[in-house]
């Protein structure tokens, strides 16, 4: 089992959006926090068996919001 990092933000509509840095292409949506983890899990297990994305290991390091 491996660990990956999961970004998860709230678009203009109210969904939340869950995305994995480490997994091109990998991401997935849902009304709640509970909801979208449940299917970035799901997410991360199809892309992993499908294996055409590369996967770019990556530590975490921190989320900074910069004004410009």
């Amino acid at each position: 089992m491996a660990e990956f990092n999961v970004i998860i933000e709230k678009d203009e509509e109210g969904w939340y959006v869950a995305s994995v840095p480490e997994i091109q292409g990998c991401h997935t949506q849902g009304k709640t926090i509970q909801q979208v983890l449940e299917r970035i899990k799901e997410a991360i297990e199809v892309c992993l068996k499908a294996g055409g994305e590369k996967i770019r290991p990556m530590k975490f390091i921190g989320i900074q919001k910069v004004e410009a």
